[in-house]
């Protein structure tokens, strides 16, 4: 029996990336029939096709998005055993991922406290939630810091802190400062953010389904635009604490209290079986639950 070779896994998990035998060879210094043959090579060990060739280009079928997520797995543990026994060497850089709420407002604090002693990848990638959790699946990422209550299959989480979510107004909304009904609110005009992020899954579970249909709305991408939205008279939002509390200090915002408070858990997520990875490990421990 011919066992998988890590080369083989290698050359797939680049391919999948790419969609391109060629650019796959550039990258990796093989020639692009060498990439064709070990790709030949683990389809023909499998007795499976894993991609659709369309157009010249290469698309993941069913069975490559199976094997993706464990053959990247397996790549990542062959970097930490090297990296383990490198002179010098004691565990491969953390590849960390954020939501933005939480990469703008609280990992700056974390960079300079509770990561001080793990190694970062040079790149930590700021998405929304579900960004971040598909590249978790992909292996792309290590860790995630989410706030997300959705969990993507093939991913392990564990509650980190909580977090509250506050309705912010212009300065001079009526409602500033006061108690609102859910009749009032529905005909507020209100600035969201986008599908799939953490603070718009707040609205839709908690508001959205006690408001009359809402009719006017103005999404965006990010969370500070949001804000400033608010802050220019465009409508209301509802925000986590850490994104308005500086505006509330300033006084260019308002907070309107909702008829019932609303809060929020803030998770760790990673990857099935990644937890004994040395760099998660030791990220878990530090990052104690609050």
């Amino acid at each position: 029996m011919v066992d998988l070779s890590l080369k083989q896994l290698r050359l797939f998990c680049s391919v999948a990336r790419t969609g391109n035998l060629g650019i796959t060879a550039e990258q990796l210094f093989l020639t692009r029939g060498a990439v064709s043959q070990g790709i030949k090579a683990l389809e023909s060990r499998l007795g499976v096709s894993l991609f659709e060739r369309q157009a010249q280009r290469l698309h993941l079928n069913a069975r490559g998005h199976l094997l993706l997520p464990l053959a990247q797995q397996m790549l990542n543990r062959q970097e930490n055993i090297l990296a383990l026994f490198e002179p010098g060497g004691s565990q491969a850089p953390l590849r960390l991922g954020a939501s933005l709420t939480i990469g703008n407002y609280l990992l700056p604090t974390l960079l300079g406290g509770e990561f001080g002693g793990i190694p970062l990848d040079g790149e930590i990638r700021l998405a929304n939630s579900a960004e971040i959790q598909r590249a978790l699946v992909a292996y792309q990422l290590d860790l995630g810091l989410i706030e997300s209550e959705i969990l993507e299959p093939g991913l392990e989480r564990r509650h980190w802190r909580d977090d509250e979510m506050v309705m912010i107004a212009p300065v001079d909304h009526p409602l500033s400062g006061k108690v609102a009904d859910w009749e009032r609110l529905s005909e507020e005009t209100w600035v969201l953010r986008e599908r799939q992020s953490g603070s718009r899954e707040q609205f839709d579970r908690y508001l959205g389904p006690r408001l009359k249909p809402v009719i006017r709305t103005l999404e965006l991408g990010s969370l500070e635009a949001v804000v400033r939205s608010v802050q220019a008279g465009l409508g209301c939002a509802l925000v986590s604490r850490l994104a308005c509390d500086d505006g509330l200090a300033r006084r260019v915002v308002s907070q309107v209290e909702l008829p019932e408070p609303i809060y929020r858990r803030l998770y760790l997520v990673w990857g099935e079986g990644n937890r004994a990875l040395p760099q998660v490990a030791s990220a878990l421990k530090l990052l104690s639950p609050r």
